[in-house]
């Protein structure tokens, strides 16, 4: 099966930087769309960033300006440069992509998620 897994997060002081990354192992064809999810307790996961597979991006309006989401199509990686990070973007953040396992066979993959905490 495929699997995404994710890595980068931390502990920051607000005002610094993280990047995320989510990284499509197994067997696959191509990767059609990857994005990045949020969610802290109590509160639905939100869409903060995405990336089609024609370049196109889009970003909550929360992190526009402050996120910037990119992929290395070689090495099936999806990154999310995190700048002028705030506490309020304290939460577990989530890969997603949609997957070609073949030419014909496409899914939805999650991975398990990464914390990121900004405090002082």
């Amino acid at each position: 099966q495929v699997q995404l897994v994710e890595s980068g997060g931390g502990l920051v002081q607000p005002g610094e930087s993280l990047r995320l990354s989510c990284a499509a192992s197994g067997s696959l064809f191509s990767i059609n769309y990857m994005g990045w999810y949020r969610q802290t307790p109590g509160k639905q996961r939100e869409l903060v960033a995405q990336l089609t597979s024609g370049g196109s991006t889009n970003y909550a309006d929360s992190v526009k300006g402050r996120f910037t989401i990119s992929r290395d199509n070689a090495k099936n990686t999806v990154y999310l440069q995190m700048n002028s990070l705030k506490p309020e973007d304290t939460a577990v953040y989530y890969c997603n992509a949609d997957i070609f396992r073949t030419a014909y066979y496409r899914t939805r993959e999650w991975g398990q998620g990464t914390q990121v905490t900004v405090s002082s």
